[in-house]
């Protein structure tokens, strides 16, 4: 009779994968702390008291008088999910903006067509929609103040903030 003893091969992958799984954990630790530690408040307050920006969450660009998503800007937005996912009970805005041309009133609809849009597209991504706020500040608070079309083309964008650590 031959007994069958566990090889020394499925023992060493056994322990790779934990170690994998626990390499994987110190990462995303790391990244947390990361995160946290990128997290500034702005310097002015939102609605529900202070908000904080960071740099791993990245704005996205819409050409002229659009509110689509282009393919570009969707793997940004993979990207931000990707990082909201790791925080399930972070609430935040999304700000809608446009440049300088066009009236008041039709920036401040098209900024909230931009944010709303933003706010689909990660919703179509698994976040869980009641952490999404938005809001248009239109033309009233443009990124660059120049007046030409590079100034306007970083001007139109959806911006991220924490409203909700």
């Amino acid at each position: 009779m031959v007994k069958d003893e566990p090889s020394d091969k499925s023992a060493e992958l056994s322990q790779a994968g934990k170690d994998a799984k626990e390499a994987e954990k110190i990462r995303e630790a790391e990244m947390k702390k990361e995160f946290e530690k990128s997290l500034v408040a702005q310097k002015t307050p939102g609605i529900e008291g202070t908000v904080h920006e960071s740099k791993m969450l990245k704005d996205i660009h819409f050409d002229f008088d659009k509110y689509n998503i282009q393919p570009r800007e969707a793997e940004i937005l993979k990207e931000n999910s990707a990082l909201l996912k790791k925080y399930p009970r972070m609430k935040f805005q999304i700000e809608g903006h446009c440049d300088e041309r066009g009236t008041g009133e039709y920036n401040l609809a098209l900024g909230e067509r931009r944010a709303n849009s933003a706010k689909k597209y990660l919703v179509s991504l698994g976040i869980e929609p009641g952490r999404i706020s938005t809001i248009s500040y239109g033309e009233e608070r443009p990124f660059d103040q120049g007046h030409g079309e590079d100034a306007w083309t970083k001007n139109r964008r959806a911006h991220f903030v924490i409203l909700k650590k």
